[in-house]
């Protein structure tokens, strides 16, 4: 057993390799969290550090903490102007886009990868959805010369079909186990997490406002630390009306996004210093929790799942759910392949993993070798994609 003292400075040792990799990220053109995501591996029980960590829970527990600023920032780091032009477009790729892409990956699953309707389903449920964090994080490191407007679409996009992925595979997963009783509760517990969800964020987001524009507290320090207590307490009051707590803290950061309020430079530097911390705890313990022993025996299903949803799934759910708009075939290409996947799929792999579902253990290893595939080539190859489709501004 470590002492605190040892905790301590092995988690500052471990803190400042990650902070250091982000400079190399640049230089082998690698997404930062890839590399958080590797000293988490490296570090863990396979690797050369020898800590073992098995606490799904606890990984579960830090990654939505980090999950939920990261989607606060996310949200009031976002252009207004910019997303009300596209917001239709972006509500349709994260809902249709998300149930199409978990359908599709269903029909592989049942077909090649050996598991049930519903254990297939739940595996589209998990690796469907893109990730704020790497999405929010390769736009800022590649400083993406792209269409404002695609950039934005993919942001909300991103922002917002975390709450559905969420919904999906905690129901779906509850099916399994037998804990909902049939479909009318699925549509019920469906419509309660989204319609609470955002009513709670426009009512938090109106009185967070109201709140920071009249309280005049007289150390400016405080201002940020007030926005972390609206961010927790929005998302737990949330959930605990059977809403949805993710997506109710990606609206109060819009709302925080559009108003006038005291001190908002200051409230959003002090948030975007946090998600990286944020990131750098996720994508570190998450590399902890996985045995890279562990994937050799789901290479194949890995490989088959990963190429079957960057050119099959996520295009096809991408051009269905955009089809009535006025992207053009190029732009639809350049928005499937900016569908990254990251730490939220590995995330919502651990609740199966808790419950106790049958290939629980398999559906989270093919999930993880579906996300380093997904950083590693899709992460490194935006930019060419995207100055090979002309579609960049440079």
């Amino acid at each position: 057993m470590l002492e605190t003292e040892q905790i301590i400075l092995i988690s500052s040792v471990f803190l400042m390799l990650s902070v250091f990799s982000s400079k190399a990220s640049s230089k082998l053109n690698i997404p930062a969290l890839l590399l958080f995501l590797i000293i988490g591996m490296l570090a863990g029980s396979d690797g050369p550090g020898g800590i073992y960590f098995n606490d799904a829970g606890l990984a579960q527990f830090l990654g939505i903490i980090a999950l939920i600023f990261i989607l606060f920032s996310s949200g009031l780091s976002s252009k207004w102007k910019r997303t009300k032009a596209i917001i239709w477009e972006g509500i349709s790729l994260s809902t249709v886009g998300v149930v199409f892409s978990a359908v599709l990956i269903c029909i592989l699953s049942k077909n090649l990868l050996g598991f049930t309707l519903f254990e297939g389903l739940l595996l589209g449920a998990i690796i469907s959805p893109t990730d704020p964090a790497a999405v929010f994080s390769l736009i800022k490191e590649k400083k993406l010369a792209i269409n404002h407007k695609l950039l934005s679409l993919v942001e909300l996009e991103s922002g917002i079909n975390d709450p559905m992925a969420v919904f999906m595979t905690i129901a779906l997963t509850s099916l399994v186990t037998n804990r909902l009783s049939g479909y009318a509760e699925f549509i019920g517990f469906f419509f309660s997490q989204f319609v609470i969800g955002t009513a709670m964020g426009l009512c938090m987001g109106m009185l967070a406002v109201s709140i920071l524009n009249s309280i005049n507290l007289e150390y400016e320090g405080l201002y940020p630390v007030l926005s972390i207590s609206f961010v927790l307490f929005t998302y737990g009051i949330t959930t605990f009306f059977h809403g949805s707590g993710f997506l109710a803290v990606y609206i109060l950061g819009i709302m925080l996004s559009k108003s006038i309020i005291q001190n908002k430079i200051e409230i959003m530097n002090f948030h975007d210093g946090l998600i990286w911390l944020m990131q750098i705890i996720m994508f570190f313990t998450l590399g902890l929790l996985v045995y890279p022993s562990h994937l050799v025996h789901v290479m194949d299903k890995g490989i088959l799942a990963s190429i079957f949803l960057a050119l099959i799934a996520r295009p096809i759910s991408v051009f269905a759910s955009l089809i009535f708009t006025k992207l053009s075939f190029k732009e639809k290409i350049l928005i499937s392949w900016l569908g990254l996947r990251g730490a939220v799929p590995i995330i919502l792999a651990t609740f199966p993993l808790l419950a106790h579902v049958p290939k629980s253990e398999m559906i989270f290893n093919v999930v993880f070798f579906v996300v380093l595939i997904s950083m590693v080539v899709q992460g490194t190859t935006i930019p060419a994609l995207a100055k090979a489709l002309k579609l960049n501004n440079s």
